[in-house]
């Protein structure tokens, strides 16, 4: 195997080895070598925000005639590449780094520098032609560069991700509701047995919780609107036009298709992550719903013949390695995982949030680096989950019926007429000698069978009685 060529490139500190065939610089190279920590790399949607980041701020800087036109064409040439996925073999850094995102953000600006001097005939390393921080940093510090990456790239997997993915599954929950519409069934409380509901009733229940998490998230990104670039290094704005901010957002919702606005108030925009904090909280309630509902849906499905079994599952594959004919309820089991790890991100990204000292938050990477995942997770997980598990869930009628005509709790509908006391008497005496409400009723002399069961009609309780 041949060995690789290298190529000499410089920073403040110095010369660095750098293998020819990459596009990064000495920074870059210095971070592989000090930051080897872990496996997780930052996704590909964060290198795309930080494409549009730096094409952003390329074409405002020739806008504002900071930037020759030549160099910026061939710098946004580059960042075009960036934003496609052509470079993300060039973007090797490992999550955890300085607290800012510097490297992370002189990597992109040395692999947009060194493919733009390609692009203007040059050689990579040439400094003189295109510059990592004179040019492609033009304006910029790492400080307002990263957070404006972290909220496009959250904001970009939301809405082109995450909301999709919602919406299909409120439309398999819609088409649940009508099809459950008649089927009654028997409610429980604290794991016990209640009053009887509809199927369709528990269903709507599922739905109005996926659809006020999808509200609360939709809140949470009006404060995810508010980028921070322009801030410079602790937000006020030094080496940067009065204009840069304005001009710069209106370029990244231009090239995102998103809308974006510049933040209100640059010292709170580089200082705090409350805003990404209030997204994480967010996706931790979808979460908290998700499993709730996944769980109800694996209890409600347990058996087939010795648990609930009111609910029958698609059958995906097979669930025992010694068990023959055992199928599980894997897709509520690994969305009920996902939960778990989004709950969890959260309690890191409030912990980092807090973290703020003085005119900077320093964990910005493991921030966004959780966010991006849980956002993934959720929307990968809610697919699956739709499709091989919701979509094509039957009731089982026979069971479900069943179970409503054995439920004590049916004598509930007895009380308006003889009272909590006597109705306590005959759920009492029916449990403990197995008999049906209606005979132990009867035995106790209360009313006749066919009395009880004139009064006592679960259609009728599953809404309040007319006045």
């Amino acid at each position: 195997m041949s060995k690789p060529n290298y190529r000499t490139e410089t920073d403040s500190m110095g010369e660095v080895k750098v293998e020819a065939d990459k596009y990064w610089g000495a920074q870059t190279q210095r971070s592989l070598l000090h930051f080897k920590i872990g496996r997780e790399h930052f996704p590909r949607e964060l290198i795309r925000a930080l494409g549009i980041v730096k094409k952003a701020c390329a074409q405002t800087n020739i806008e504002l005639d900071l930037l020759d036109s030549k160099i910026g064409k061939a710098i946004i040439s580059a960042c075009d590449e960036v934003i496609d996925g052509t470079l993300d073999e060039h973007f090797p850094l490992y999550v955890w780094q300085t607290g800012s995102g510097t490297q992370t953000n002189m990597n992109a600006n040395e692999v947009i520098a060194n493919r733009a001097c390609e692009l203007l005939g040059g050689e990579r390393g040439d400094k003189n032609l295109v510059h990592p921080n004179d040019h492609v940093n033009m304006s910029q510090s790492s400080n307002d560069v990263f957070p404006t990456v972290m909220h496009l790239a959250s904001l970009e997997q939301i809405h082109n991700r995450l909301f999709c993915e919602i919406d299909e599954t409120l439309s398999t929950l819609e088409k649940k509701i009508v099809e459950f519409e008649d089927i009654i069934k028997i409610g429980r409380t604290h794991l016990m047995d209640a009053t009887p509901l509809t199927l369709a009733q528990e269903f709507s229940g599922y739905h109005n919780q996926v659809s006020a998490g999808k509200a609360s998230i939709m809140n949470a990104l009006n404060f995810v609107k508010n980028l921070a670039i322009g801030a410079s290094a602790v937000g006020t704005g030094l080496n940067t036009p009065i204009k840069f901010s304005e001009l710069t957002v209106k370029n990244i919702s231009q090239i995102s298709q998103q809308e974006f606005r510049s933040a209100p108030n640059k010292f709170e925009a580089l200082a705090s992550h409350d805003s990404l904090v209030g997204l994480s909280g967010a996706l931790k309630r979808l979460a908290c719903s998700l499993l709730k509902i996944a769980n109800d849906i694996r209890w409600l499905g347990s058996g087939p013949r010795t648990g609930l079994g009111e609910l029958i599952l698609p059958a995906n594959e097979p669930g025992s390695s010694i068990m023959p004919g055992k199928v599980n309820p894997t897709q509520c089991e690994a969305l009920t995982m996902v939960c778990a790890q989004v709950i969890g991100n959260d309690t890191t990204i409030s912990i980092a949030g807090s973290q703020g000292n003085f005119e900077l938050n320093v964990y910005k990477p493991v921030i966004i680096h959780n966010i991006l995942q849980s956002i993934n997770l959720l929307s990968d997980s809610l697919s699956a989950f739709n499709h091989f598990c919701l979509k094509d869930l039957k009731a089982n009628k026979e069971v479900l019926a069943h179970n409503v005509e054995r439920s004590l709790m049916l004598v509930t509908a007895l009380s308006p007429h003889v009272g909590y006391d006597k109705a306590a008497k005959v759920a009492k005496k029916a449990f403990e000698e197995n008999l049906s409400l209606a005979q132990s009723a009867a035995a106790l002399g209360i009313m006749s069978e066919e009395e009880f069961y004139k009064l006592v009609r679960p259609e009728n309780m599953i809404a309040p009685h007319p006045s």
